[in-house]
C-alpha cells in the first residue's frame, strides 16, 4: 500500500511564506514526477508545479517567482516553498506522485490536502 501525507499548511498574512512538505511512503520502488495542485472554492483544481525524478521543473504562470518546488529522492518527499503570498492563493493544496510500485504496478497517488490561507 502506498500513501502520501501533506503538512505545513496554515494560516498567513498578506507577503508571508510556507513550506509544504509531503512525503510517500508504502511498497515504493521508485517516483517518477511529483507535483502540486491547488483547488480554490468555487474553482476547478489546477496545476501549481512538477518536479521530475531528474529535478526539472514546471510552474503555472501564476506562481512563478514566488513558488519552489524541490524533491528529495532518498526521502521520497516533495516540498513547496510559497514566498509573497497573496489572498488568490488560498486553496487546498494537493500533492500527487507517479509511483512504480515493488510489484511494478504504476500508481498515481493524490496526498489528502493541506489548507493554505491567505488572510490579514
Amino acid at each position: 500500500q502506498v500513501q502520501l501525507v501533506e503538512s505545513g499548511g496554515g494560516l498567513v498574512q498578506p507577503g508571508g511564506s510556507l513550506r509544504l512538505s509531503c512525503a510517500a511512503s508504502g511498497t515504493i520502488s521508485s517516483i517518477n514526477d511529483m507535483g502540486w495542485y491547488r483547488q480554490a472554492p468555487g474553482k476547478q483544481r489546477e496545476l501549481v508545479a512538477i518536479i521530475t525524478r531528474g529535478g526539472s521543473t514546471t510552474y503555472a504562470d501564476s506562481v512563478k517567482g514566488r513558488f519552489t518546488i524541490s524533491r528529495d529522492n532518498a526521502k521520497n518527499t516533495v516540498y513547496l516553498q510559497i514566498n509573497s503570498l497573496k489572498p488568490e492563493d488560498t486553496a487546498v493544496y494537493y500533492c500527487r506522485a507517479d509511483i512504480r510500485t515493488t510489484a511494478w504496478v504504476l500508481l498515481v497517488k493524490w496526498g489528502q490536502g493541506t489548507q493554505v490561507t491567505v488572510s490579514s
